[in-house]
């Protein structure tokens, strides 16, 4: 990935920052985006060279306008789509419409204007690596989390069909679905869950990871990795590549 130049959205923590490391490791140079200042430059600060980053929210059309224009000198050939919230942990007839809103907004929103704004360059070149990261919560009955899993399954829609708009230009656009990661994020909705059903909060992990195969929730490492694969095979495209520990959707 030498010479490459990767956007990666959530670059500030978790799955987004494992995935600048795992291609900055490769060679690319990366550029974190998010809304967090301080988060993004201690990500960008560990990596060294060949990093830098900008805040950006990618739910709002004139934001991410602008990040376009900041890196117009740029030659963005790899898009990470990683940015994303949670969302409540409900019944859906609990979730405020401000809330559910909110998810799509960052989760499927965001996906279309990244795509947007960083697609034409791609066309234009005739090359390009575009990588949605959905979740296999988007393919699976999920109790208690019907915006999260409606708006991933959304992002594996928009994956296939724009596949089909790029593909003949030469740009590739593939999603990501990973299971469960063990990190703050799992850990808050294990704490949610224990919450609403009066359980523990290690009942509540064990509820979950007892889903997958492997007994276990994959690493944000896994997740950078496959990231890495997922661009080192140039035939790949249109495709939802589940990495879940064996977490049967």
């Amino acid at each position: 990935m030498t010479g490459r130049s990767a956007v990666i959205t959530g670059g500030g923590s978790g799955l987004g920052a494992a995935i600048a490391r795992s291609l900055h490791s490769q060679g690319a140079e990366v550029i974190l985006v998010g809304r967090d200042e301080a988060k993004l430059a201690a990500v960008t600060a560990g990596l060294g060279s060949r990093a830098r980053w900008l805040t950006a929210d990618v739910s709002d059309a004139a934001s991410v306008d602008a990040l376009r224009e900041a890196l117009a000198d740029t030659e963005v050939s790899i898009l990470v789509n990683n940015a994303g919230i949670p969302g409540p942990v409900a019944a859906l007839t609990d979730i405020e419409v401000g809330d559910w809103d909110e998810v799509f907004a960052v989760n499927v929103r965001g996906t279309y204007l990244l795509c947007k704004a960083f697609l034409p360059g791609m066309i234009e070149r005739g090359d390009g690596d575009v990588i949605n990261v959905a979740s296999v919560s988007g393919k699976r009955p999920l109790a208690h989390r019907t915006p999260y899993c409606a708006s991933k399954m959304a992002v594996i829609g928009l994956t296939s069909t724009l596949a089909f708009e790029v593909g003949p230009s030469g740009v590739r656009v593939n999603s990501l679905s990973p299971g469960p990661v063990a990190g703050p994020r799992m850990e808050r909705n294990f704490r949610l869950e224990a919450a609403r059903s009066g359980s523990s909060v290690d009942d509540a992990e064990q509820a979950f990871v007892s889903r997958a195969a492997l007994g276990r929730m994959v690493t944000e490492d896994e997740v950078g990795a496959a990231v890495v694969a997922m661009l080192g095979m140039p035939g790949m495209c249109g495709a939802d590549v589940d990495l879940s520990a064996g977490m049967v959707a």
